[in-house]
């Protein structure tokens, strides 16, 4: 009697389990990141990575080879094009004013996105997964808007991942407010709070983004996409994209700017940033271990290569750290090293967050990309910022308004220069502590970034897409978001009041007249 009733209680607390909601179900969750850029790879797979190991099962479409080797997700490397070297020298050496290199962008980051999307890999891939082989898509968004229709070929929901703070063509997605009024637009250079002549600034960056840029890219976006999703299969592009769930940012709020975001606009920002820190490479950790002065870690970025610089700018560069009393790991290839110190140790590719975790890691030389500098706030190291092209004048700006360094004009550094700043950096200590304070402040969050991601995506899983979340905005176009056809609206009403108002007065004052020249009339008739 005892074995039984143990029996049934046991069996009773097995289908109690199992008949509650169960939160971790795994789900079969496809990562589609085609972006030109290792940076953009690496904010984009660590949410796949998080994924992974809160028991999805995730797969990776990717442009980029896989520089995340530990990455809980199987890999599919799609050999396409990512940006060419002689795009990247240009966008370097012949610096351009941001609305000229945009479009110029634009096209070419569309360009290869269709060359991703006809590239046999991809369509070897979707031969073999059919509608519903996945439970959700993650999109590595950079302009890539027409791959959205990947959602409707496997009828699933979206959600998109983001490198930087919002900015238009992604507030569209989910109708996020833009605010030009005081939230400043990411080229601009602005800061909070706006002057009038920097909302007049805001206002006018703004309209170019949304009249020319905004424009290019639904022409070109929904050029492609038809070719690939027909009208006779699929909804329009404009359809699609009104069914997006979330955009992921990898931005924090302490940052700034302060902005109101919708809920479906979710910030994760350093979702890059280990918890806990990868042992370095021996080679590395030694450098770093014996720099008793401490250590200077300098990285243009993913997408420069030493190569690109004239030989004459890396030689100044190379004259000024190879003299200095601290050590340097320099991201760089080996065989265009500008020339060999006992102090600098170079690597085509470094893992900039692992060293930046180093507590001899003393200053960071970078390019003052998003990535880069929202793991130098992290870690607390403060920086020189040498600002290339896009969104990194910008970023750099922002560095030096809030304290946590410097930035160089790339075309005009010379020796003394770069030395000077260095030296101002390193020695003091406003820069470090400014940045240390801060770095406490952004590591602040009731759950980490990682946290977050997982959280939300397992929401979009378990209601279904969550049209709940939905702002109604995503429905409205933009006369209606600015109630222009409603203020056109009143103004046509006072305009017939105004009209009739005249006409009644009009009208009133002829019959006053009329009564007037009668009542004359009668008058002389009476003399």
């Amino acid at each position: 009697m005892f074995d039984r009733s143990l029996l049934l209680s046991f069996v009773f607390l097995v289908v109690l389990f199992v008949s509650l909601p169960n939160e971790t179900n795994s789900a079969n969750i496809l990562g589609f990141f085609p972006g030109p850029s290792k940076s953009h790879f690496l904010i984009h797979s660590s949410i796949a990575d998080a994924l992974g190991h809160a028991g999805h099962n995730v797969t990776v479409l990717s442009t980029v080879p896989n520089i995340n080797k530990n990455g809980k997700y199987n890999f599919i490397h799609i050999n396409s094009s990512t940006f060419a070297d002689k795009f990247a020298k240009e966008m370097i050496n012949d610096p351009q004013p941001v609305y000229k290199r945009m479009g110029q962008m634009l096209t070419n980051v569309i360009g290869m996105a269709n060359e991703t999307m006809g590239h046999p890999t991809m369509q070897e891939f979707l031969k073999n997964h059919k509608k519903s082989s996945f439970d959700l898509i993650i999109y590595g968004y950079f302009m890539n808007e027409f791959h959205f229709g990947l959602s409707a070929y496997f009828d699933c929901p979206t959600v998109v991942s983001f490198m930087i703070q919002p900015m238009l063509f992604l507030n569209d997605l989910v109708g996020n407010p833009d605010q030009i009024s005081y939230v400043p637009t990411i080229f601009s250079g602005l800061k909070q709070p706006l002057t009038f002549f920097g909302r007049v600034q805001n206002f006018l960056a703004s309209m170019f983004e949304r009249l020319v840029l905004k424009s290019l890219l639904d022409h070109e976006s929904n050029k492609y996409y038809r070719t690939y999703f027909p009208a006779n299969q699929y909804p329009s592009l404009g359809e699609v994209k009104k069914n997006i769930s979330l955009v992921f940012t990898n931005h924090h709020f302490s940052q700034g700017p302060i902005r109101p975001n919708v809920p479906a606009m979710v910030e994760i920002g350093g979702i890059q940033i280990k918890e806990k820190p990868d042992p370095l490479p021996e080679d590395i950790k030694q450098h770093l271990d014996s720099a008793k002065n401490g250590a200077i870690f300098f990285s243009l970025g993913s997408n420069v290569k030493g190569s690109f610089l004239p030989k004459e700018k890396a030689k100044v560069l190379f004259d000024v750290l190879s003299k200095l009393p601290y050590k340097v790991l320099w991201k760089w290839e080996e065989a265009d090293a500008p020339g060999f110190a006992d102090n600098i140790v170079y690597r085509s590719w470094l893992p900039q967050d692992d060293i930046l975790a180093h507590p001899n890691v003393k200053l960071f030389i970078t390019h003052a990309g998003q990535g880069s500098v929202v793991e130098s706030q992290f870690h607390g190291v403060p920086m020189v910022c040498i600002p290339l092209f896009g969104d990194q004048p910008a970023n750099a700006l922002n560095v030096i308004r809030a304290g946590y360094g410097l930035s160089l004009d790339y075309i005009n550094l010379n020796a003394e220069e770069f030395k000077n700043t260095i030296v101002e950096v390193l020695d003091n200590p406003k820069y470090t502590n400014t940045i240390k304070q801060f770095s406490v402040l952004y590591r602040d969050r009731p759950m980490s970034a990682r946290q977050v991601a997982v959280f939300w995506v397992e929401y979009i899983l378990r209601h279904k897409g969550a049209k709940h979340m939905q702002s109604p905005a995503v429905f409205l176009n933009n006369w209606q978001l600015l109630s222009l056809d409603v203020i056109g609206f009143l103004l046509a009403v006072l305009f017939v009041v105004i009209l009739i108002f005249v006409k009644l007065c009009k009208l009133i004052c002829c019959r006053r007249k009329g009564k007037s020249v009668g009542k004359s009339i009668k008058t002389k008739k009476n003399n």
